[in-house]
């Protein structure tokens, strides 16, 4: 007997049709049941990553999803090109809540002022109410049916269920009942009145319902619009265009032409295009966008370079070693598509509740009507009570109890700096208890400047006045330090090791210790424990020397933000454990940890984009939920690796995508109080929700023992909304 062995493929599908995490669950079990087959169900990114052996198809497993009453397709060949289209994908759903919104607010007046009530108001109502219930509450209504179709309930149900009971009923009343008759008034009463409900109209219940849970719905579907944004925002890093050489000439050409062995140029301010070897030319290298290094990198001959780094000094000829997707750039991209599409999918408490909710609110309304038909109450007071239970427990709150806490709370943190994506974010917010920060850019500025000066009132002069005319950012931190500019003659820059010129008459030698040494002017022991004590502080010494001597040192480095120590402190004071995480070496890692206040056993340095993501799930790994804080593009993967990812605003827009909070200015202090708004909203969040499930509680029961009419029933209804929102507009508040 012989067993074939089977490979298997992995994919992902695109979803469409999902309104809740429980549909995400219906699709994940539809998809494992068939042979061969691993599937995950990610409802914040509306994508299916699928495993399936080579039984299975692709059409088999769109067909699996179209089974459970869903939409699925496969990725375009070519995602990026979609992008040029900027077409907002949400604007049709914003146009239904506009409409809905203008139709439903005159109906809402006339049913609670009397004093609105003219001649024939019912039916102009009547009017108002019947496009909304019809077209602003269709996706409802598709919903429902397709969950009929496949023996399933959703929110979506009892919404679309609840709109056509008191929608219907408004119109048998209007047709049938005495609720037409012109010139009659329904005045908003307290008081419960047992009547046979033939002569009132729920129309405001009906549209209310359906504006107000539309908006919860553009308000979701806003903040999950973006969820690839952080890959194309890394793929968009890349360089458009390359000088490649060709027959003795340069030839522009687009960076995607480029193959392994070309040769291309590279000039001072340009991106380098792909990975390679510099085989001609010297420069300094900006790699502190996907390195996280402060300083830039001296290259020359043989060195490798990284694509989409900066070429920031001289002319560079490269020869390209890696493209396409096997370029560090593109190893990132899968970072964060991997890290992304490992997060769990938004767990509202409404969503895991209305698997239950909704059919028990079905069932007591089917009772309900069956009880008082057979007590012999009637055929018009057993619709009323099941009418009334259907409108009473229509989810308008729990409609509202997100979308209002999150629109209040992101509003509040607008004007703060902070910029919440989502309720996902304050569920994360919650239980995180490690803080893995960022040096570059956001515990420190990410700029070098001049930090001290050792030698005479000379040594910062004649230093400055030689850096000035170089484009190193070590130089002009130099530079900097001084207001006036004295003439440099016969200027030379020395590859990767200083500058040379006359200045004063005097002639100028300013960079590496080592270069000074080389030409005949060893620093003395004093200079010496000056550099020494700048490396182990994490400076970088730059020795000045003329008339054949070192004359002094001067320390540049990358400077801590005055504001950091105190954000470290913040986060101590909300129970987080703070740890520095960096790419730059040790010692400039423990000398910025000890200035701001972290302690040594939580630092750690000399990791690469990919270690970061590691450092991340090694703590996950040890039961911790951890928070990341960064700027800079090889921050992205971590960021969307971490349970909270907090993205500083003056950094890159990969960063930003990739974040869970984007915190616009670049105070760190922002991101403890970014942490702080997240667990106050949804301290909010969960409150509106248990007030909205325990009215439901309280009101469905006396609504079910006909002590409720539905007019009574919308009132409440209306009642909890307001509820909600005031307890939401609390949040205008935090400071």
């Amino acid at each position: 007997m012989t067993t074939q062995a089977t490979s298997s493929t992995t994919t992902e599908l695109a979803i469409t049709g999902m309104t809740c995490a429980s549909c995400a669950n219906r699709i994940q079990r539809r998809l494992n049941k068939l042979d061969g087959v691993e599937a995950s169900v990610n409802y914040a990114t509306e994508k299916a990553h699928v495993t399936f052996a080579d039984t299975v198809s692709t059409d088999d497993l769109v067909a699996a999803v179209e089974a459970a009453g869903y939409q699925a397709s496969l990725p375009a060949a070519e995602p990026e090109q979609a992008d040029a289209d900027d077409t907002d994908p949400n604007r049709a759903l914003r146009d239904r809540v506009v409409v809905s919104a203008l139709l439903t607010v005159p109906v809402v007046a006339m049913a609670m002022w009397p004093a609105l009530q003219v001649d024939g108001w019912q039916w102009l109502s009547l009017t108002l109410a019947a496009p909304v219930v019809v077209w602003g509450a269709l996706p409802f209504h598709r919903a429902a049916w397709a969950n009929l179709r496949h023996a399933a309930a959703t929110m979506d149900t009892l919404v679309s269920v609840g709109v056509l009971a008191a929608f219907g009923w408004s119109v048998y009343a209007l047709m049938w009942g005495t609720a037409g008759t012109i010139g009659m008034t329904h005045p908003f009463r307290i008081a419960v009145e047992r009547t046979d409900g033939a002569g009132n109209i729920y129309l405001e219940a009906a549209a209310g319902v359906t504006t107000l849970v539309l908006l919860g719905r553009y308000v979701e579907a806003r903040s999950k619009r973006r969820a690839g944004a952080a890959l194309r925002a890394l793929l968009d890093l890349g360089a458009k265009d390359v000088a490649v050489l060709r027959d003795g000439g340069e030839v522009r050409v687009p960076a995607s032409e480029l193959v392994v062995g070309d040769t291309f140029v590279v000039r001072p301010g340009e991106k380098i295009a792909t990975d390679g070897d510099v085989v001609e030319g010297g420069s300094a290298v900006d790699a502190s966008m996907l390195t996280g290094e402060s300083v830039p990198v001296e290259v020359r001959p043989g060195d490798a370079v990284v694509g989409a780094t900066v070429n920031v000094g001289g002319r560079l000829v490269v020869r390209a070693t890696r493209v396409g997707g096997e370029t560090q750039l593109a190893q990132m991209a899968r970072l964060v598509e991997d890290a992304q599409s490992g997060k769990a999918a938004a767990q509202q408490l409404a969503d895991r509740v209305s698997g239950v909710f909704v059919p028990v609110v079905l069932l007591l309304s089917a009772a309900t009507l069956g009880f008082w038909v057979g007590t012999g109450a009637g055929t018009a007071a057993a619709v009323t009570a099941a009418v009334a239970v259907l409108v009473i427990a229509c989810p308008c709150a729990l409609g509202l109890a997100t979308p209002t806490a999150l629109l209040v709370g992101t509003g509040r943190g607008a004007q703060l700096g902070i910029l919440v994506k989502g309720p996902e974010a304050l569920e994360r917010a919650r239980r995180i208890d490690v803080v893995l920060l960022d040096k570059t850019g956001t515990v420190t500025t990410g700029e070098m400047s001049l930090r001290s000066v050792h030698g005479d009132e000379r040594t910062l002069e004649l230093a400055a006045a030689l850096e000035n005319a170089s484009e190193h950012p070590i130089a002009r931190a130099v530079a900097a330090g001084v207001d006036e500019r004295r003439p440099v003659t016969d200027f030379v820059s020395l590859e990767g090791l200083g500058v040379r010129g006359r200045v004063d008459d005097l002639d100028v030698l300013v960079g590496r210790p080592s270069l000074l040494a080389d030409h005949g002017m060893p620093l003395a022991a004093g200079l010496r424990r000056v550099v020494d004590d700048a490396h182990a502080d994490g400076g970088t010494a730059v020795a000045v020397g003329w008339d054949g001597a070192a004359r002094g040192v001067l320390v540049v480095a990358d400077t801590v933000k005055p504001t950091s120590r105190e954000a470290v402190q913040r986060f101590r004071d909300l129970g987080l454990t703070p740890v520095l995480l960096t790419g730059d070496h040790e010692a400039v890692a423990r000398a910025v940890a000890a200035e701001v206040g972290i302690d040594a056993e939580h630092v750690v340095a000399d990791v690469l984009p990919a270690d970061k993501v590691s450092v991340v799930r090694r703590w996950q790994h040890d039961g911790h939920a951890v928070a990341m804080v960064g700027d800079g593009v090889n921050d992205a993967a971590a960021l969307a690796q971490a349970d909270l990812g907090l993205a500083m605003g003056t950094g890159t827009d990969v960063a930003m995508e990739a974040g869970d909070l984007v915190l616009v200015r670049g105070d760190l202090r922002v991101a403890a109080d970014g942490v702080r708004l997240a667990r106050r909203t949804l301290a909010t969040i969960k409150g509106n929700l248990f007030w909205a499930f325990g009215y439901n509680v309280a009101a469905i029961p006396l609504a079910a023992a006909g002590l409720l009419s539905p007019m009574i029933a919308g009132g409440a209804m209306a009642f909890s909304s307001v509820f909600v929102v005031l307890n939401s507009l609390r949040l205008r508040r935090f400071s």
